[in-house]
């Protein structure tokens, strides 16, 4: 499905956030980025999505081939949908003109401004549906609660009907339960329209529960890729250490046997520091 090799991401103001990154998504599969904050996930999925341009490296997508110039950037940006963190809602606007936003790629730039036609809307009121948010649908956004906004944020996404979800901390600003509502919710979805999804999260426990597979990234490179079953305490500590990841880390030897934590050790310090 999608190919990434030697990525890397410079910003002028804040240098290299991430350094030789190669991946290979699977088509189908849900795959959670896994990291502390500034360890590169929303760097990399906007990478994905050539909303920041890479500094190095390419991205390569199956049907389209390698990205990089406007033809091939129109064709995988229709097919991609993007989740965002903060929702990027228009807020005085319906939950259902939202949703509707979702719509406008696939019409010439001369349409902008034109009203949708009845396809669409019942496209969006579809999506609003899967979300369970049909009757909110002439509510106004900023009327809405905060997992209220992240459902539409998810319909609009699916309004543009894509093979790939990118999904960029969609339960940071949440409580617990209704954290899980919402990736419970991206699971289901992803599953029944056999979608390639990438999410990015910082929580252990949710990643560990959803995840059909785990890319851990700490100091803007991979440090695990691998099931959550596969994850193990010296496997924790890389990506959630404190200290810059180096490439010597990568390949250095694991502790001594005696001197790691134990995965349900570490993944409770885990919880007494996001509380």
């Amino acid at each position: 499905m999608l190919e990434i090799k030697d990525l890397s991401v410079a910003y002028p103001n804040a240098g290299t956030v991430l350094s030789s990154v190669s991946l290979t998504v699977r088509r189908g599969e849900l795959l959670v980025l896994l990291g502390r904050s500034g360890a590169g996930k929303s760097s990399l999925l906007r990478a994905i999505n050539y909303l920041v341009r890479p500094s190095a490296g390419s991205i390569t997508v199956a049907g389209i081939g390698r990205l990089g110039d406007r033809r091939s950037l129109a064709v995988h940006r229709r097919q991609t949908g993007m989740v965002f963190q903060q929702h990027q809602l228009i807020l005085r606007l319906t939950a259902l003109d939202n949703v509707l936003l979702g719509c406008v790629g696939r019409y010439p730039a001369w349409h902008i401004g034109l009203p949708f036609s009845r396809t669409d809307v019942e496209l969006a009121y579809d999506c609003l549906e899967r979300v369970g948010l049909a009757h909110q649908a002439l509510r106004r956004a900023d009327e809405l609660s905060g997992g209220q906004r992240q459902r539409v944020g998810i319909a609009r996404a699916l309004a543009q009907q894509p093979r790939l979800l990118l999904v960029d901390e969609p339960v940071a600003s949440l409580d617990p339960q209704t954290a899980d509502q919402i990736m419970a919710l991206l699971q289901e979805i992803q599953r029944a329209q056999r979608l390639t999804a990438i999410v990015s999260l910082h929580q252990l426990e949710l990643a560990r529960r959803y995840a059909e597979r785990i890319v851990g990234l700490a100091s803007g490179r991979i440090v695990f890729d691998g099931t959550a079953g596969d994850l193990s305490s010296d496997d924790l500590t890389r990506i959630y250490r404190t200290v810059p990841v180096s490439a010597d880390d990568l390949t250095a030897s694991p502790p001594s046997v005696g001197t790691s934590k134990t995965v349900e050790s570490f993944e409770h310090e885990m919880l007494v520091q996001d509380d």
